[in-house]
């Protein structure tokens, strides 16, 4: 599928004075509250040409603007792509992801991704997300590599959802990250939202955007580059790059938010979501699961320790 094929559906309209944006789009548009909240994450709901967040309140006379992408057909099929599964059950199925593969079919990327895998290896996957995402419950890039959890009904999905929303969550990854991080450990708590100056890109800003916390152990040191653990507290989009771009010390490899130089001849970060803890939706048994780095991380690793 190409990407001609989705359409915009433009809405202008007014809402009445002092009801949240959030609440007032969705029963305009008869949608879920959570599907209208995405919109408005994505910044495709605008208040007099600006986005707002979903708690904004309405004043008189403002104008309210929503582009809401419509799909003309289902896109996501399944595809035979083998899978690293870690678990599976009735409910929920852990996936290790190689580097280099998307996870749900966009722009660009409509076939050879996790989503279409799961489709031929799964007969249901919960449909909170839609056609497109279906069981997704939280992403990792296309060059990260690591562990997943995926819902295969709607009732799973809301309880893994939950955890998120509530960071009870545990995901840890492993990184390299260029320079010599000198304290032992750390914690980044800064704001994550589109960089105003490239709309592609995430950035560390103070308006239109959401609380972003990320906390980092130094596992290892080398000459110019230090092996990290990283937890995630919060789960912005890139959140791990741009924090560590944000303390001057890029993700190697990193291709949007490194620097240029590129000993190793990457074709992507190294980034690895090595550990995953949850509680199960249905019995509320606490779960871990551990992803061994790939080898390509792995022999690099023991490139900086040879040296």
């Amino acid at each position: 599928m190409e990407e001609s094929e989705f359409d915009e559906e433009k809405l202008t309209f007014e809402l009445e004075e002092g009801i949240r944006l959030d609440v007032g789009v969705t029963d305009v548009l008869g949608k879920s509250r959570s599907f209208v909240q995405g919109l408005i994450a994505q910044e495709c709901v605008k208040v007099n040409g600006s986005p707002k967040k979903a708690n904004y309140k309405i004043r008189q006379g403002d104008k309210i603007e929503v582009e809401i992408p419509t799909l003309r057909e289902s896109t996501a099929e399944p595809e035979n792509i083998p899978l690293n599964i870690l678990y599976e059950d009735e409910d929920v199925l852990v996936v290790n992801k190689r580097q280099g593969m998307v996870v749900h079919p966009a722009p660009g990327a409509w076939t050879g991704t996790m989503v279409n895998a799961l489709l031929y290896h799964c007969h249901n996957l919960s449909g909170i997300n839609g056609v497109l995402r279906p069981g997704i419950v939280h992403r990792i890039d296309k060059d990260t590599s690591g562990i997943l959890v995926v819902a295969k009904n709607d009732i799973a999905h809301q309880g893994l959802a939950a955890q998120l929303k509530a960071h009870t969550m545990v995901r840890k990854y492993l990184a390299l990250v260029h320079g010599v991080v000198l304290e032992p450990s750390g914690t980044v708590d800064a704001p994550i939202g589109r960089d105003p100056s490239n709309r592609k890109r995430m950035a560390v800003v103070m308006h239109h955007s959401k609380p972003a916390v990320t906390h980092y152990t130094v596992l290892e040191r080398f000459s110019e580059i230090t092996y990290l653990e990283v937890r995630l507290e919060t789960g912005r989009t890139h959140q791990i790059r741009v924090h560590m771009v944000y303390v001057k010390h890029p993700v190697l490899g990193d291709p949007v938010y490194g620097t240029r130089k590129n000993r190793f001849g990457l074709n992507g970060q190294m980034l690895h979501a090595a550990h995953l803890g949850f509680e199960h939706p249905r019995t509320g048994k606490w779960m871990e699961f551990d992803a061994p780095l790939p080898q390509t991380f792995a022999n690099i690793l023991e490139k900086l320790r040879a040296n």
